[in-house]
């Protein structure tokens, strides 16, 4: 019933930016919360950096202060800003929403994009 689609990933060199969007689509009555997260080769996935509904953010300490997340309401889009990019932010990003959707407006449903590679390399 909803679908998000991630772009801006990409390679660039150690501190470079690039920004990441993520548009959630379908039958959708509102959005909850929306985050990134990545996951590297052999380790876990972990919380990059989320936002609520009214602009509340939370970062991981490993990327505050080098990236911004925000969000379009009207747009049901997320961005993920980041700056001074490092090797040890490689990773597979992953947006996630938690949604209402029409059919069950009381219910929050956890849904998560395909994933967009970054690479941080010279």
């Amino acid at each position: 019933q909803v679908q998000l689609v991630e772009s801006g990933g990409g390679l660039v060199q150690p501190g470079g930016s690039l920004r990441l969007s993520c548009a959630a689509s379908g039958r959708i009555f509102s959005i909850n919360v929306m985050a990134w997260y990545r996951q590297a080769p052999g380790k876990q996935r972990e919380l990059v950096a989320a936002i609520t509904s009214s602009g509340i953010t939370n970062y991981a300490d490993s990327v505050k202060g080098r990236s911004t997340i925000s969000r379009d309401n009207a747009k049901n889009t997320v961005y993920l800003q980041m700056n001074s990019l490092k090797p040890e932010d490689t990773a597979v990003y992953y947006c996630n929403a938690g949604v209402r959707v029409w059919a069950s407006t009381t219910r929050i449903y956890d849904y998560w994009g395909q994933g967009t590679q970054v690479t941080v390399s010279s």
